[in-house]
């Protein structure tokens, strides 16, 4: 054999030899892969609580990438916090009360529909007419949830949180006042307790106002009740005017005042709210 023969030879030797250890040791490489692929398989199958872990891990990453990638927080299960429902999934007769309040206050409907429902679950289990609980909610705060009166009183059906933070705790704490749900929940209860104590509705919603012992309540069983019967127009398929015509208002008409007389400005009405059910009442 001549010595470039030799040469190629050798070129082609080594070729081979290379050839054959690359495919070894991918061979075993893979088979490597396969082995630490099945060790974590039966570990997370054995040990659920790592394979938890490593799924929050991974999330979390996913989540931190995606922040940098938008600029702000990513949280999917954001939506299940929200208090709200799609009106036409309720009864009709909710649907109906829900859709005037939305129009009349303007609320959106779909959060409104959430605490129409509540209150006729509510209202059925504690024997309350659910339309009252509504209108209780209207005059209170016109549904704002996060309202608050000049003497503490808050949320959807303004409940002196300080009075009754007992009620509160099987709600997480005090704060639950500013959840919709909660604080309708606590408000349906003082509710029932000012009922009791006074043995009479007109007669609970001064108690639930605090003017149980008072002369005047300032008008506000008559505003509830009035919005009260408005809402059962409505539950009953009835059209009703969202502002009352003057001679339903339950306020007094304002009489005219000479012009050549200075305008004096009546004082307010007492009361400044609610649900106080305390033993000094």
């Amino acid at each position: 054999m001549t010595a470039s023969g030799k040469i190629v030879s050798g070129v082609r030797t080594f070729a081979a030899d290379v050839t054959e250890g690359f495919l070894e040791i991918t061979h075993n490489s893979f088979a490597l892969i396969g082995l630490a692929v099945a060790f974590v398989v039966i570990a997370l199958t054995a040990r659920p609580d790592l394979r938890q872990a490593g799924e929050e891990q991974l999330m979390n990453w996913l989540q931190a990438r995606q922040v940098e990638m938008l600029g702000m927080p990513i949280e999917p299960e954001a939506s299940e916090r929200a208090t709200a429902v799609n009106p036409k999934d309720l009864p009709k007769e909710q649907a109906a009360v829900a859709f005037w309040l939305s129009k009349k206050y303007r609320v959106a409907p779909e959060p409104l529909s959430a605490l129409v429902a509540e209150a006729y679950e509510i209202g059925t289990r504690a024997k309350i007419d659910p339309t009252l609980i509504l209108a209780i909610m209207a005059i209170e705060s016109s549904f704002n949830p996060f309202a608050e009166s000049a003497v503490g009183a808050q949320g959807l059906m303004q409940v002196m949180t300080r009075v009754h933070t007992d009620k509160y705790q099987n709600f997480g704490g005090h704060f639950a006042a500013f959840d919709p749900v909660s604080n309708l929940r606590v408000g349906v209860k003082v509710l029932q307790e000012c009922i009791a104590r006074a043995g009479s509705l007109e007669g609970g919603l001064r108690f639930y106002v605090g003017a149980g012992n008072m002369a005047d309540d300032g008008g506000y069983a008559a505003k509830v009740m009035a919005e009260h019967l408005r809402l059962r127009q409505v539950a009953g398929g009835r059209a009703v005017p969202f502002n009352p015509p003057p001679s339903l208002s339950t306020q007094a008409p304002v009489q005219s005042i000479p012009a050549a007389v200075p305008r004096t400005t009546a004082p307010a009405a007492a009361s400044d709210k609610v649900a106080l059910l305390t033993p000094g009442l």
